[in-house]
């Protein structure tokens, strides 16, 4: 696909943006209906109108077709756009229209992410190729690759699926307008950031305020902005020497250290799968992940670092970095990427936050790859299952990197982790076997009894199972069917091993549950809910004995 000739560009990104339409379409408001012939496509009744839709493929559906007076009718994108409006307003007595053109704006958004892609030099760093290899991105959501409705021309240049690679944008904040949690561990990261200004450091009185280019096109002309640069509480400092690359998130950058992949092909040294690895042992000097606020719908929100989230950020944090400590004090490698804290401006809270969270290679094992689980779960080129001898001794090696800390954070400690796989790293060995697993995002944890028990638990189970363990698993038995019966299994073994060593008493009631709570994405995007008012609905559970 980076290759691809121009003139297949729009089918492409048609069968890109429907997949996972489907995927919510077929879920949320369709149910099984009998098949069209012995071997026909799969097909489905629509609860909306009772028509009938069938499909091609299997987690990732492709080639709809509608069920008419003539016989079957195939959808194009818009075609089903319109489909999915008509079904979702009669199922659910709502009507919207500005969920439709959030769809039809990811799938054009897809047309120029292909297009730049092809023409990309890829990073040649493993890690950041596993973090820039989402082009379908979320396989549940209706508009995975919508960035606000947009011009392509002002957020390409910061796109990850794109691989896109920019400077930052130094400010200097006036002492007396700088608010800043996180105490010396974030005024340190912060200010040693000024080390890759390509300007004038922060003059006397002035606090270094790192701003993304984007963010700070979005808010340029705010009242409060435009009026600090206006009476010098704000100052433009210059731009930062070397690039910093965008992650999955899109609003977080990796701030790498020199040489270690801040321009395609500096890693020296060779690594199984994605590219090229970095020499073990080296440290580089930055080595930061740095968030921002962009004020732009991102899937199911608006990428902002809202307030609320900002002043709960080190409570959480804390929480979970004690139960990391306690990890590691039983011997696990399981490590957790530190929110340190962040820094604004008093005037201009939300919109010009900043948050800095721990690099890599502090907590990463010498000599591994750390990968994004969703670069695995996409099946990016040359990823380690693609590649493995033994595919199944290699789940088994997931599993017990990626489940035991999970549970183990819950159980001991009342934290859940929102183990998602874009919020999962997994480190590799020279193999390509897993060896560690890595978490991030602080933002997302929940804690007891801040949420009940039993909420906290199905939202374990939504991230870690069906989000993350289920696009796992269905990777591997795409590209190697023989395995299939023998991935459900390995989890339940797993997850009764970690019951008979440690006690849990919810594995149990989930290993017997008859479904698994799969969240809405669609229908809470039609229905205007909260982007953080997680909804399910009851899918099969696979671990059911």
């Amino acid at each position: 696909m980076d290759r691809m000739e121009p003139v297949d560009l729009n089918a492409a990104a048609d069968a890109y943006a429907a997949a996972p339409l489907l995927n919510c379409l077929l879920r949320e408001a369709a149910e099984p209906a009998p098949p069209d012939g012995p071997a026909g496509p799969a097909v489905h009744r629509l609860r909306g109108s009772g028509r009938l839709l069938r499909v091609r493929g299997g987690r990732r559906p492709a080639s709809p077709e509608l069920r008419t007076a003539n016989g079957w009718h195939p959808l194009s994108h818009a075609e089903l756009v319109k489909l999915v409006s008509d079904e979702l307003g009669r199922f659910t007595g709502v009507t919207n229209d500005e969920l439709p053109v959030e769809i039809t704006d990811s799938r054009d958004a897809l047309v120029a992410l292909l297009a730049a892609r092809a023409a990309a030099e890829p990073p040649a760093d493993p890690y950041m190729l596993s973090e820039q290899s989402l082009v379908t991105g979320h396989p549940h959501h209706p508009a995975p690759k919508a960035r606000g409705g947009a011009p392509a021309g002002s957020w390409l240049p910061y796109a990850p699926e794109a691989h896109a690679r920019f400077p930052l944008v130094f400010l200097g904040l006036r002492e007396d307008r700088c608010v800043e949690e996180g105490g010396r561990a974030v005024a340190e990261a912060i200010d040693s950031l000024a080390d890759l200004l390509d300007g004038p450091r922060p003059p006397a009185g002035y606090r270094l305020l790192p701003a993304h280019p984007w963010q700070l096109d979005l808010v340029a002309d705010r009242p409060a902005v435009r009026e600090a640069f206006a009476d010098g509480r704000l100052l433009r400092l210059g731009e930062s020497r070397r690039p910093v690359w965008p992650t999955a998130s899109i609003r977080t950058v990796h701030v790498p250290g020199p040489g270690a992949g801040a321009a395609p092909g500096t890693a020296p040294a060779p690594a199984p799968g994605l590219g090229t690895a970095p020499a073990p042992g080296t440290a580089p000097a930055a080595d930061l992940f740095v968030k921002f606020s962009l004020d732009v719908r991102i899937t199911n929100d608006v990428r902002r670092l809202w307030r609320h989230d900002l002043l709960a950020l080190r409570r959480a944090d804390a929480a979970v970095e004690a139960g990391f400590a306690a990890l590691r004090a039983t011997g696990s490698d399981a490590a957790w990427l530190a929110d340190r804290g962040y820094r604004t401006a008093a005037f201009a809270f939300e919109e010009l936050a900043v948050l800095v969270r721990d690099g890599l290679h502090a907590h990463t094992l010498p000599g591994a790859t750390p990968l994004l689980a969703a670069a695995l779960a996409e099946g990016a080129p040359g990823s380690p299952p693609a590649g493995a001898a033994d595919p199944l001794a290699w789940w088994r090696a997931y599993l017990r990197q990626v489940v035991p800390p999970v549970l183990e954070l819950f159980g001991r400690h009342g934290v859940v982790l929102e183990a998602h796989l874009q919020n999962t790293l997994v480190a590799v060995d020279a193999a390509g076997m897993p060896v560690q697993a890595l978490f991030r995002d602080a933002e997302g944890v929940k804690l007891l009894p801040d949420v009940s028990r039993a909420d906290a638990w199905e939202r374990l189970v939504y991230c870690l199972v069906v989000n993350n363990l289920s696009e796992i698993a269905g990777a591997l038995a795409d590209r190697y069917p023989d395995i299939s019966p023998h991935l459900w299994p390995a989890v339940r073994e797993e997850l009764l091993r970690y019951e008979a060593r440690r006690g849990l008493p919810e594995i149990a009631a989930l290993l017997a549950a008859p479904a698994l709570p799969a969240k809405t994405n669609l229908l809470l995007r039609w229905t205007r809910a909260d982007g953080a008012d997680a909804r399910y609905r009851p899918l099969p559970n696979p671990l059911r004995g």
